[in-house]
C-alpha cells in the first residue's frame, strides 16, 4: 500500500484523525508493506493511533 496525503480527497479535512498524521505528521507520500498495515490495523483497533483515513480520489494527469 503507498499512501500519498497530495492525493487523499479528504486531506486538510481529515488529517487530524489519520494515522499518518499521528505517527509521522503529514508526509508527501508514504509506502507500507503487508506486516506493516497489519501492525497499523491493530493499533488502530486497540484504539492507539487513529484509523486511516485515505481516501483517494480520481488519478491526475500531468499537463
Amino acid at each position: 500500500m503507498v499512501v500519498d496525503c497530495d492525493r487523499c480527497a479528504v486531506r486538510g479535512d481529515a488529517c487530524g484523525d489519520c494515522v499518518v498524521s499521528a505517527l509521522l505528521g503529514p508526509p508527501v507520500a508514504l509506502a507500507w508493506d503487508a506486516d506493516e498495515r497489519r501492525a497499523v490495523d491493530a493499533l488502530a483497533e486497540a484504539g492507539m493511533v487513529p484509523r486511516l483515513r485515505l481516501v483517494t480520489g480520481p488519478e491526475r494527469r500531468s499537463a
